[in-house]
Order: C-alpha cells, then sequence, then structure tokens
C-alpha cells in the first residue's frame, strides 16, 4: 500500500440530508474532507496529470454524492462517497472520507459533528 495520498480538505456543500426535520427541510452547511491512498511517484517524476487523480474529477464525484438522494446519516454520505471514488479511480488504494456537519441544528452549543472512515480496496 502507498504511502502517497492526495487531500481535498473541506469541500463546502449545501444540502438536505440528515435526520431531524430541520436538517432535511431547511438545509445546512456540510464539509467534506477527501484523503484519496496513490501512489504519486509516476505522476510527479513526469508532471503528468494523466497519471495521478484529477482532484476536479474527484470534486465532481464528491458533488454528485452530496447533491443525490438524501440521506439520514453522516455515516452514509461517506460511505457512499467512498464507494463512488473507488469506483471511478482504479489507481485509488484507499480512501479516507470525514464529512463535517459544522453547525447542525441542535439544542446545545459544540463545534460540529463529524463521521470518519477509511475503506480501502478489496
Amino acid at each position: 500500500m502507498s504511502q502517497d495520498s492526495l487531500t481535498l480538505t473541506r469541500l463546502r456543500f449545501f444540502a438536505h440530508h440528515g435526520v431531524l426535520p430541520a436538517e432535511t427541510a431547511q438545509g445546512q452547511i456540510f464539509e467534506v474532507t477527501v484523503r484519496l491512498e496513490l501512489p504519486l511517484a509516476e505522476a510527479a517524476r513526469a508532471d503528468d496529470l494523466t497519471k495521478t487523480v484529477d482532484y476536479q474529477a474527484a470534486y465532481e464525484i464528491v458533488h454528485g454524492v452530496m447533491d443525490g438522494p438524501r440521506m439520514k446519516l453522516a455515516e452514509a454520505l461517506a460511505e457512499a462517497i467512498a464507494a463512488a471514488l473507488l469506483r471511478a479511480f482504479a489507481q485509488v488504494e484507499a480512501v479516507e472520507i470525514e464529512v463535517i456537519k459544522p453547525q447542525p441544528p441542535v439544542a446545545f452549543a459544540f463545534a460540529g459533528f463529524s463521521a470518519k472512515i477509511r475503506r480501502v480496496r478489496k
């Protein structure tokens, strides 16, 4: 397994995912951090985008999940994103996804909620 990785940090989306009625009715901001584990040496030596993952293409996949069917759990969003990225990019060996709700509509003060998963290609 490669020690190399690409990270898309805190991609921002407005979506209507969640368990609470306010989350699905009003929507909220989500942030998603994506870490793709893959060998990068060849791309670095050749300075060639075709030998790595285009992060615009990765963003479009994440956007498709976030803009897709409503899900109740951040865990489910993370799982769907991970599966979609592994399907799309054969060179990716593993993914780590963190879905963050910076300001969920709850009756207590805190700095937000996140669910983080790591999935390895089988």
